[in-house]
């Protein structure tokens, strides 16, 4: 028990959302208050020279897009927050699902003109098949979007989850004045394109209070008391306890863009979301109080800086205190590893760390020696469980177009997919190299990584695949015999287990069918013991 103060410090959590929705302006915002940056970047626009901290990526420059999750350190109010900004596009979505595993809590960001969209209900599936603590910001408040109840009810039905709201807009678009917190009972009001300060804050003692009716006008004084008598009545106050275990989520309104409701959110969730948690793993509960030290690896950065080619392992820390120079246990690989100098992130920008505790993400350099779910411990052997693999939906031959590059293909292509952005299968008896993607877009970023960082070009030919289906079976020969006569379809995955591609639904449901004693997996968890 002896690291509980730095425990009780720390908050550890994603952002998330369907592209678009704001969430990189958001992780901006919260940065630019706990003083890590002076300015925040913006997303999108040619005129701004300052790109958003968290995409560092060339690409991501490029493309205005986020393509891998930045990892992010800052301190507010005496509070250590741990922030992970996750790629919204859904070619990228295996990368977010698995950062998911890594966090104690997450924000969820919904955009106030589109609702709720398609990426965001499948990130919630994660997040309730975990039982992650959420809490909902609505953006975009500043322009004309869906009816506030509208978008509460819709919220609720989409996602499965009880909504609760902690803050309250007046009007929204052009009309846009101001928020209401429902907890502080006060009053901020919306100046566009300024910086929300706590000057712009009016406390309130109670709704009848003549100010409002001087701020807002009659109308929209009358109808701020009727909604918020409206909420008390449904909502009541908020139990912090159903939101820790996941049923309810704290609502709260703003736009990122003006910075405005972030402040908000960002006190609530300091005062109510979750320290680091206790984990499963393969031989027992870890606990987060437990003296000794354990963590697990969920992302791999390869050429994070690209002058230096290096590749970065992130380490969630679960136990115990991390030490640089201090050896520990790698239990894939049987063997120990010290690491003298891990780094603590702001994206791209890397200081040296010295120790870190539960909740810390820390990144240490790899010379190769790591896989996504890989666990480090001092000294017992155990797996962390519940970090997914998907099954991918389009599949693509690798071809060489310079066979004088065949080493740096190689390597290329071993490096790019133990960062998990892909999936690499060899054909079974042969050595067809096929990659395995959730989205288009990932076989582009590939290609590009593999020209620009490994000076390896290649060509990708679609083939006729429909899923990748892992087979496991208590009869190895009936799976012997399976593997024979399916020879085409069969492949390897980067750990040598065989994987079944089906031509399409027909072929795999004919082929489960005909195979009762064979079991045909969607995913494949990392270390299921």
């Amino acid at each position: 028990m002896k690291y509980q103060d730095e425990i009780l410090k720390r908050r550890t959590f994603a952002i998330i959302s369907h592209p678009d929705a704001g969430k990189t302006t958001l992780t901006e915002k919260l940065l630019l208050f706990g003083g890590a940056i002076q300015v925040a970047g913006a997303v999108k626009s040619n005129k701004i020279k300052k790109a958003a901290t968290s995409d560092f990526m060339e690409i991501e420059r490029q493309r205005g897009i986020s393509v891998a999750t930045s990892v992010m350190s800052f301190e507010y109010k005496d509070t250590l927050v741990n922030l992970l900004d996750t790629p919204g596009h859904k070619d990228f979505a295996e990368d977010t699902f698995r950062t998911l595993t890594a966090v104690d809590s997450v924000i969820l960001v919904v955009d106030s003109v589109n609702g709720v969209e398609e990426q965001t209900r499948r990130l919630m599936q994660v997040c309730r098949m975990r039982k992650t603590p959420v809490i909902v910001f609505i953006n975009k408040m500043d322009r004309d979007g869906k009816n506030r109840f509208d978008l509460l009810e819709e919220i609720e039905k989409e996602l499965s989850i009880s909504l609760h709201p902690m803050t309250w807009p007046i009007n929204q678009g052009k009309d846009f004045k101001g928020v209401y917190d429902l907890h502080n009972k006060s009053l901020r009001l919306f100046t566009a394109s300024t910086k929300a300060t706590d000057e712009d804050t009016i406390s309130i003692g109670d709704l009848s209070d003549s100010v409002l009716d001087q701020e807002l006008g009659e109308r929209d004084a009358a109808t701020l008391r009727e909604d918020v008598e409206l909420i008390d009545g449904v909502y009541g106050e908020l139990d912090p306890e159903s939101y820790r275990s996941g049923d309810v989520a704290p609502v709260f309104f703003g736009s990122a863009v003006n910075n405005f409701g972030v402040k908000e959110m960002l006190d609530t969730f300091i005062r109510i979301a979750p320290e680091p948690q206790d984990r499963d793993t393969s031989a027992r509960k870890v606990a987060v109080s437990e003296d000794k030290f354990s963590g697990f690896i969920f992302k791999i950065h390869a050429n994070l800086d690209p002058k230096h080619r290096d590749r970065i392992a992130f380490l969630r820390v679960c136990s115990g205190k991390f030490e640089r120079n201090k050896y520990f246990h790698h239990v894939r690989l049987n063997k120990d590893v010290r690491f003298s100098n891990p780094y603590t992130f702001l994206a791209r920008e890397k200081s040296v760390v010295d120790d870190a505790y539960p909740g810390d993400v820390v990144g240490l350099f790899d010379t190769g020696n790591f896989k996504i779910g890989d666990t480090l411990t001092e000294g017992e052997d155990f797996f962390f469980t519940g970090i997914p693999t998907f099954s991918p939906e389009i599949f693509k031959e690798v071809v060489n177009k310079d066979p004088m590059k065949t080493k740096q293909l190689e390597k290329g292509l071993l490096q790019l997919t133990d960062e998990g952005v892909a999936q690499l299968f060899t054909q079974y008896g042969g050595n067809k190299k096929i990659i395995g993607c959730v989205g288009e877009l990932q076989f582009e970023v590939i290609q590009y990584r593999l020209l620009h960082e490994y000076g390896a070009s290649v060509v990708f030919n679609s083939l006729p695949f429909y899923k990748a289906c892992w087979l496991t079976s208590t009869d190895p020969k009936k799976l012997e015999e399976f593997v024979r006569f399916k020879g085409s379809n069969v492949a390897e995955d980067k750990d040598g287990q065989l994987v079944y591609l089906a031509q399409s639904e027909w072929f795999l449901n004919t082929e489960r069918t005909n195979n009762p004693e064979i079991e045909f997996h969607f995913t494949s968890e990392i270390h299921k013991s």
